[in-house]
């Protein structure tokens, strides 16, 4: 396997400096080619639990692998439109197979459905920017974004494959597991149980109103034809997902910060748990199935706040909060209810290091009545289940980390998560996880 690993490692690597090499133009440029590899081992302690089923988290030590490494191409087709391609590789595992905790501490595992390295098409999808005044801004280039002027005040259109979590949630403290925090629960709103497929992705339209004061999101996307699943539904009218979102740029003594406020709902075929449990006490069907959905017409919608704020030019901090009615199965995300995180991110510079990062966060997971009375009598999701849920807590975690630049492509990281009521369970736990990750990026 690791042998594999590396074999996948070298001729990325390969594609990426030669990439690096073509000269890019001086003020905007038509081509894109950058590169990124991240690897993370990530482990944990032993731990004590008074029962564990299916999904549960191995209580004994483990130790696991999982890389992700990614080429991202772009093309300006003509004036303010651009295409972008983006194919990945992926491998390894996260601890216990990415199960057992709902803010689960490995945030590019989500991507990986089998241990073994793979292939697949991670996004595709067209970019129109639609200027709606005349002054603009140099954008410079980065990763699907091409080096070009974008006009301040527009409409931006993106169709085709993506992550949700490119144009919605943002946070600049929060919200890439390949340089900031790992837990699935920190990257993201872990109650947006946003539509994507097993790897993240999902077949979307997103409309974007962008000027220098606010801005307002909406897009509409296929959903997974199971829970969690790699396939998508393509019977729009009666499995989609809406997602909207508005943001309102802030501005604190010269110091940049955002407030953001979303909304989601979901239609699948997502099965009610109350309707599970009660078919299962009355012995219709004992199956207790949330992840094969029989019948469309399940509804699930949320809320969330998402804020970042400069504090100073070393310092800042951000604050998540999410809500959804949490009756119906989680199909795509996690198993999280309701979720509250804060943390703060603080540059080296008093240690002569200004581009490392330093970041502590805290964050409190719930799941609501319905889904707890699920997991009590033995159900299980595509993540958590022990088999019972006897004494029910709110998942609580603490994670800190330091990002070391180390050149201008290579950042290491050393992390550490405390996890406690893993899954909701406080008959289990608690437990500490470490981590090593490296990322590369061209």
């Amino acid at each position: 396997m690791k042998k594999h690993l590396l074999f996948i490692i070298l001729i990325s690597t390969c594609f990426a400096v030669n990439a690096q090499q073509k000269p890019k133009a001086d003020s905007t440029e038509t081509w894109s080619q950058h590169f990124q590899l991240t690897v993370i081992d990530q482990s944990h302690t032993a731990f004590s639990a008074a029962y564990s089923g299916t999904n549960s988290l191995n209580t004994a030590s483990e130790e696991a692998l999982s890389i992700t490494t990614t080429l991202f191409f772009g093309r300006k087709l003509w004036k303010n439109a651009s295409v972008y391609f983006n194919p990945e590789i992926s491998g390894g595992s996260g601890v216990s197979e990415a199960r057992g905790v709902a803010g689960f501490p490995n945030g590019e595992t989500f991507r990986i459905g089998s241990p073994a390295p793979a292939l697949y098409l991670g996004r595709l999808f067209y970019r129109q920017y639609i200027p709606l005044g005349d002054s603009r801004d140099l954008v410079d280039a980065d990763i699907n974004q091409l080096k070009e002027y974008v006009p301040k005040e527009r409409l931006v259109i993106t169709a085709g494959k993506f992550a949700l979590s490119d144009i919605f949630d943002a946070n600049q403290y929060s919200h890439d597991p390949r340089s900031q925090f790992m837990n699935w629960a920190l990257m993201s709103n872990g109650a947006w149980d946003y539509p994507a497929n097993t790897r993240g992705y999902i077949d979307a339209l997103a409309v974007e109103y962008i000027n220098p004061s606010w801005a307002l999101r909406a897009a509409g996307s296929l959903t997974p034809t199971y829970a969690n699943g790699p396939d998508f539904d393509y019977n729009y009218f009666k499995a989609h997902g809406q997602t909207v979102e508005f943001s309102k740029f802030t501005d604190l003594n010269g110091h940049k910060g955002t407030i953001r406020l979303l909304a989601y709902r979901n239609a699948t075929k997502a099965a009610a748990y109350r309707d599970l449990i009660n078919a299962y006490n009355n012995k219709t069907d004992v199956s207790l199935d949330a992840i094969n959905g029989k019948n469309y017409g399940g509804i699930k919608y949320g809320f969330g706040v998402n804020a970042d704020q400069e504090l100073s030019k070393d310092l800042g901090v951000f604050l998540r909060a999410g809500w959804n009615d949490g009756k119906t199965a989680t199909w795509a995300f996690t198993e999280i209810d309701q979720t509250v995180s804060l943390g703060i991110n603080y540059k080296g510079s008093a240690w002569h290091r200004p581009e490392d990062n330093f970041g502590i966060a805290a964050d409190i997971n719930g799941i609501s009545q319905d889904h707890r009375d699920f997991l009590a009598v033995g159900g299980y999701g595509f993540i958590i289940g022990d088999g019972k849920l006897t004494n029910y807590q709110a998942e609580d975690i603490f994670e800190t980390f330091y990002c070391a630049k180390i050149n201008t492509n290579l950042f290491l990281s050393a992390d550490y998560q405390f996890i406690a009521n893993p899954a909701y369970n406080a008959d289990r736990g608690p437990v500490s996880f470490f981590a090593v990750r490296a990322h590369v990026e061209f």
